[in-house]
């Protein structure tokens, strides 16, 4: 019965059954570069869960290419920050290349290009929303970056990332709904030899349907910033970014 209503809703997966040249072309009006060697192209959309379907060994999965277009999007992504942001330092470069690459600024930038309805997964990752999964997204947006090193070299790869990634800089950076405080502030933290963040609870007020905490997080034993909020998780990412603005403050 369940494989029976994942065939019913799951998108059709017809992208192996095409000619790699229609492929091809429908995706390089989507991302902007056309591949040589189409076998990447299809091995970039290829997610884990697939493979047990088609008898396909895991090293043919996307990956392999997710770990290299890892590492091409971090150079990329870096020097674009040294060239424009000479004044900044090492640590806060480290911050903003954090937030940059981050899955869930990847999984944005995929879902913009509409590439999930392309990503191959098994029947049931594909009923249980595995092609909108930020996780998937993210994973899948550096494997094409991979596949693109590979086919096309780092002068391909740096466009794709500036085109569908580093255009919107400045808005992203700006956004505080895509950071994560608390991995920024252990970005930065560590950056600096400074140990990582620990995080305590100072107080807990209220029912139990209705809890209010305040969270303080230490730095060599160091109160660097209080958040509070009606969850552990809120009050620490304010607690973080009350921190991240105390050691910004005292750096000037």
């Amino acid at each position: 019965m369940f494989k029976w209503l994942a065939r019913l809703f799951a998108p059709k997966q017809d992208i192996l059954d095409r000619e790699p040249a229609s492929i091809n072309a429908e995706f390089s009006k989507i991302i902007g570069y056309a591949f040589s060697n189409t076998s990447l192209l299809v091995q970039a959309l290829k997610h884990r869960s697939y493979l047990p379907e088609v008898n396909e060994l895991r090293v043919q999965s996307n990956e392999r290419l997710e770990l290299l277009g890892d590492a091409v999007l971090g150079l990329v992504v870096v020097e674009s920050l040294f060239r424009r942001f000479p004044e900044k330092e090492e640590g806060e470069i480290t911050m903003m290349k954090s937030l940059l690459v981050s899955r869930k600024v990847l999984a944005r930038s995929c879902r913009e290009l509409d590439i999930g309805r392309f990503i191959l997964v098994s029947e049931s990752e594909a009923f249980s929303g595995g092609r909108t999964r930020p996780s998937i997204l993210a994973d899948t947006f550096e494997a094409i970056i991979g596949a693109i090193y590979v086919d096309g070299g780092l002068p391909a790869a740096s466009k794709f990332i500036e085109d569908h990634l580093l255009l919107q800089m400045e808005s992203t950076l700006n956004d505080e709904g895509h950071r994560n405080f608390k991995s920024l502030l252990l970005e930065y933290a560590q950056s600096r030899n400074l140990g990582a963040p620990a995080y305590f609870i100072y107080s807990e007020e209220g029912p139990d349907h209705d809890k209010w905490f305040t969270i303080e997080v230490k730095i060599q034993n160091q109160i660097m910033g209080i958040g509070q909020g009606n969850s552990k998780k809120y009050a620490e990412q304010h607690a973080a970014k009350n921190a991240l603005e105390k050691l910004q403050e005292r750096k000037a």
